[in-house]
């Protein structure tokens, strides 16, 4: 398996990881009902078989069962793995020790010395600044409880800050996890693109497949139900609009062998210093997302879904 650094860091990642948002979480995603762990445990398995072992969660998914999960099986299969996480900077959260907390607690729940990827994981105003937040994670980095430090949901200016409060205590900063797809674009129009690769900052992509409207399995004649029907782009006009973008994609899978949701991580797979991170349940989710591998799309085909996109 080729691999990805993960910014300025010399940490290497799969260039693909899998999203764990779903893991344990029962209020949004209906763990224990429609999965649980046995179904999950399978995914972590097919994973890692088929050599992907970036994964990323939070200590607020399933409050904390997302990581417990991953830890649980880390140690079971005693996988090496590339563990991302993620910091929730809560206004009653105004201590550097409150940092310090956090990480002892995931690194609890997921059984391990110390996590690879330290993220925050939205920026919010708080009594603990941040300059005092980028000290404490570089604290983190220089106890060798963290690896590397990230941040999610970051503007340009919030990145470029970040950016340099960390640089000052010699830490790079590694990744923003962002949305991006190939129809989820803001992040080239509004420097966020731009400012990560003048920093050389990773972009962590999540929601890759965009809610699974990449996935060739809805059209304006078989629109989801459900809460995705709610979604302007899931109704008849939205997909009715859409349907170059699908038609492409469908129209590259069948010259590749592939299906249109792996077109479409291919898609972002080959733009520069960008690492796609689907969210899986499944075994047979696992094995979809990773016939995005080992292949890719030409220039001319990158630019065409580019313009259709």
């Amino acid at each position: 398996m080729a691999t990805t650094i993960l910014g300025n860091t010399g940490i290497e990642v799969t260039p693909l990881g899998f999203g764990t948002w779903a893991w344990g979480d029962s209020l949004f995603w209906g763990y224990g009902k429609d999965y649980g762990e046995l179904e999950l445990r399978l995914a972590f398995q097919a994973a890692i078989s088929k050599g992907i072992t970036f994964f990323d969660t939070a200590e607020v998914y399933g409050l904390g069962k997302s990581e417990e999960l991953l830890g649980k099986f880390i140690k079971e299969t005693r996988a090496t793995t590339q563990m991302a996480t993620k910091y929730a900077p809560l206004p009653w959260r105004f201590r550097k020790e409150d940092v310090a907390d956090a990480v002892t607690a995931s690194l609890k729940r997921l059984k391990m010395p110390s996590i690879d990827l330290y993220q925050v994981h939205f920026p919010a105003p708080s009594f603990l600044s941040q300059e005092g937040l980028m000290n404490a994670l570089a604290d983190e980095v220089e106890q060798g409880r963290v690896k590397s430090v990230g941040v999610s949901n970051y503007s340009a200016e919030q990145l470029r800050e970040a950016h340099r409060l960390l640089a000052r205590r010699g830490v790079p900063l590694a990744v923003n996890q962002m949305r991006y797809s190939l129809i989820t674009r803001e992040i080239e129009t509004n420097g966020v693109l731009a400012t990560a690769r003048e920093l050389g900052v990773t972009i962590l992509a999540y929601s890759p497949l965009a809610q699974g409207l990449l996935t060739g399995k809805y059209t304006a004649s078989n629109p989801p139900t459900g809460a995705r029907s709610m979604d302007k782009r899931f109704q008849s006009a939205g997909l009715m609009k859409l349907q170059p973008v699908f038609n492409k994609l469908n129209e590259l899978g069948e010259k590749y062998s592939k299906t249109p949701a792996q077109v479409a991580l291919n898609w972002l797979i080959c733009q520069p210093g960008v690492i796609p991170i689907p969210g899986i349940k499944t075994a047979a989710q696992v094995d979809q997302n990773a016939g995005a591998l080992g292949w890719e799309l030409t220039v001319d085909e990158i630019s065409e879904l580019r313009y259709l996109g």
